[in-house]
């Protein structure tokens, strides 16, 4: 089931100063690595496995999981076979799919030097969704955007091997546009077009130019395919942030894969108009600014950019906002210390906004550069040491002392909201289990046969408690947008710690 939430919203329970202390640790502790975060970053990769659609390679190393979804697309005769579940549903939602891929690229791109025998892992995940983006973008002007009715999906508890709820096959096109999905997709195939650069030259090149044309479509094309996808993608992953915010973040992306001066262009004249300087502080599947921010200020602070200048300030109003005790401090932390933006899968963002700090320290570090928050200077030591905490928190370090990663640490989540991991495995019960037969297994408290291992659940509420219920979707599903950002924090802190 996916996340129907505003990501606008905060959710306000705490006022922040109270857990300041706990929320970000002795400034600028290190220390030895109190985890082992080579083995949490090879189980994030892991995960993405779990989460496959179509047909599986020989390599498969989550091997519960079968083919599934053969037919995929045949509904409007195109193949649209592969891809990613999103969560704990057998739906594929191309929305935030395409900030999956755009994600996992990143933490590639930025960490992948530091992630030894993990990074072919890594590049197989990244592929595994761009194969399946190349398909859904194959035809000019339209993108195949989401494979599956997702309500009749979620009237069903059953394994993705045994689906039988229509496959139904929606698209944005010229005269339905959708420029967020599209600008997302676009900067998906940009993002990984970098991964492959040296590995794969020729995958890399299809990549870029296919980005290219995707984005085209998104800026000329404008609107948000919410309007005209309303009843299957709402209020799932409905695009409440409008699409502004992935024109500017897919320009950002063009820009860094093609080095064409006309993104650099588009992001100097449009960039205001596209809210590059607005205060909203969260980053996830539907709202793209922050990151839009930090990656342009990299452009500045590394690439020296001049132009993009003011892009160094609007990403470090971001950092400010994440800090106790400054003045411009607007994020609240439960009382054990984590981040809380929201009571539905609250872990999204933690983990992109550790990603963020850590990718952000490593650019003021290349250019000896710090943040200023009114009087309080904030160093990229400092951001590396509030990552590092929200990591730990995840990891195990936590009023419940639980890790929230599936099979890392010795209690973890038991009852994950999964369709294919709460039922048995097709090896230990080859006959089919129907739509509503499962839901014998949704509602049992017996602990999930088939072990999803990497995945990170929703995590615990905003005073750290958490059910480990099946049933709590909001706390106990896991989603490939979660553990997409987590994979770049998690090689940073495996690299500095001396695990890698």
């Amino acid at each position: 089931m996916a996340h129907s939430r505003p990501s606008f919203l905060l959710l306000s329970h705490f006022l922040l100063s109270l857990f300041a202390s706990s929320a970000i640790g002795s400034p600028g502790h290190h220390g030895p690595a109190n985890h082992n975060y080579r083995d949490a970053l090879s189980k994030a990769i892991l995960f993405f496995e779990g989460q496959r659609s179509g047909r599986l390679p020989a390599n498969q190393r989550m091997t519960w999981r079968r083919n599934s979804g053969l037919s995929d697309g045949s509904a409007m005769n195109v193949d649209l076979v592969g891809g990613y579940y999103d969560a704990g549903d057998n739906v594929k939602f191309g929305f935030p799919m395409a900030f999956t891929t755009t994600m996992l690229s990143w933490s590639v791109i930025e960490f992948g030097g530091m992630m030894k025998g993990e990074l072919e892992n890594a590049r197989a995940a990244v592929r595994w969704a761009t194969d399946y983006l190349l398909k859904a973008t194959a035809h000019p002007n339209t993108i195949y955007v989401q494979v599956g009715d997702p309500n009749k999906d979620h009237a069903c508890w059953e394994r993705p091997e045994d689906m039988d709820t229509p496959r139904s096959v929606y698209k944005v096109d010229s005269s339905n546009p959708g420029s967020d999905v599209a600008a997302e997709t676009a900067a998906a195939l940009a993002a990984a077009s970098l991964v492959f650069r040296k590995s794969d030259p020729a995958y890399s090149k299809l990549l870029r130019n296919r980005a290219i044309s995707v984005f085209e479509f998104a800026d000329k094309y404008r609107g948000s395919y919410s309007n005209g996808l309303k009843n299957v993608v709402c209020p799932f992953y409905c695009s409440y942030s409008g699409y502004q915010d992935e024109l500017l973040w897919g320009a950002a992306w063009l820009h860094k894969a093609t080095k064409n001066p006309t993104y650099l262009n588009y992001i100097e004249a449009n960039g205001q108009t596209l809210g590059a300087d607005e205060s909203d502080n969260t980053f996830g599947w539907d709202n793209k600014h922050v990151g839009a921010r930090i990656l342009l200020s990299k452009a500045f602070l590394v690439q020296n950019l001049k132009s993009l200048h003011d892009y160094k300030g609007h990403a470090d109003n971001f950092i400010c906002s994440l800090i106790p005790g400054t003045p411009f401090s607007q994020t609240q932390y439960t009382p054990g210390g984590l981040l809380f933006k929201m009571g539905d899968s609250n872990m999204q963002y933690v983990t992109s906004t550790s990603f963020l700090l850590v990718a952000y320290a490593k650019f003021l570090t290349y250019s000896s550069k710090v943040v200023s928050c009114g009087g309080t200077t904030v160093t990229p030591r400092k951001l590396r040491s509030i990552a590092k905490r929200q990591v730990d928190y995840i990891l195990g370090d936590n009023p419940q002392k639980m890790s929230y990663m599936v099979g890392y640490g010795a209690r973890y989540p038991q009852q994950v909201h999964h369709r294919g991991s709460s039922l048995p495995s097709v090896a230990a019960h080859p006959a089919k289990i129907p739509c509503s037969a499962g839901f014998t297994a949704l509602y049992s408290s017996a602990p999930n046969p088939n072990p999803l291992s990497g995945a990170v659940v929703g995590g615990p509420d905003a005073m750290d408690r958490f059910p480990d219920q099946r049933s709590d979707y909001e706390r106990s599903e896991p989603a490939t947008y979660i553990n997409a950002p987590l994979v770049g924090a998690l090689a940073y802190l495996a690299h500095s710690s001396g695990q890698l």
